[in-house]
């Protein structure tokens, strides 16, 4: 609760800046997966695009909702979830006619088996204390056959400084410390918490949350793009991932 409370308002406060900062980057109606600019398009990681017409996609820390704007322009029925109302209130001002629900992603507002795929790029997992209470919430509402597939921070970056030059090259702490990264106010309140999952625990969360884990992507940072994005860089980019993506499905 303390991990929610903190980064919904973190992400209500910080939602301004956030879109001014990476919102060309990410288009209006792009579906990118994460700071190398790997395209929905060219992955098809959800499946090609022509056979997503009429599905019903969940997109968990939807933000502006671009990816849910990409799914609907392909036919597909999407709705963008995430916890804070003020990245909501820049998908409205975007526009779209898919709904939007303010929810948190530990406590789905849906039915079981309301959708045929669910997507999640760089939301809601990498801020959740237990991830496995995610997993098991899209499992939930997914049909049987279902697909989710969600990108984080590759875990391998947590040994790293954050930066994005020389210095984030240089091994700086255990990998296998699990302690969450927290940003305090002056009162000591957490005002901004991310969790730290190993490669190993991610894999054994998926398959302890009923999920069967099929691929496990790495994007390479590709030669066209030239930009830095916090601590993800074309340097570190060509020598280390900074991305992992996971596909699941629900049988």
């Amino acid at each position: 609760m303390e991990s929610s409370r903190a980064n919904r308002g973190w992400w209500d406060r910080n939602a301004d800046d956030y879109q001014i900062e990476h919102g060309t980057f990410l288009g209006d109606d792009r579906f990118v997966w994460g700071p190398e600019g790997l395209d929905e398009v060219e992955a098809e990681l959800l499946g090609p695009p022509e056979d997503l017409k009429g599905k019903d996609v969940l997109e968990i820390g939807a933000g502006a909702a671009q990816c849910s704007r990409w799914l609907a322009a392909q036919g597909a029925r999407p709705v963008a979830l995430d916890l804070s109302h003020r990245q909501l209130q820049h998908a409205l001002r975007i526009g779209g006619s898919f709904p939007l629900v303010c929810a948190d992603a530990g406590a789905l507002p849906f039915a079981d088996g309301s959708f045929d795929l669910a997507c999640s790029a760089y939301g809601a997992l990498p801020f959740v204390a237990d991830p496995r209470l995610v997993l098991r919430e899209v499992r939930r509402v997914l049909r049987p056959g279902g697909r989710f597939v969600f990108s984080v921070t590759h875990p391998i970056r947590w040994a790293f400084p954050d930066e994005p030059g020389p210095e984030g090259l240089s091994v700086s702490a255990s990998y296998f410390d699990r302690t969450p990264y927290v940003e305090q106010d002056d009162e000591g309140r957490a005002v901004y918490v991310e969790h730290h999952r190993t490669l190993g625990d991610r894999v054994r969360d998926i398959a302890s949350s009923g999920f069967r884990l099929v691929d496990l992507v790495e994007p390479e940072w590709p030669a066209w793009n030239t930009s830095e994005w916090g601590g993800w860089s074309p340097l570190r980019g060509s020598l280390i991932p900074g991305t992992a993506i996971f596909v699941c499905v629900r049988d």
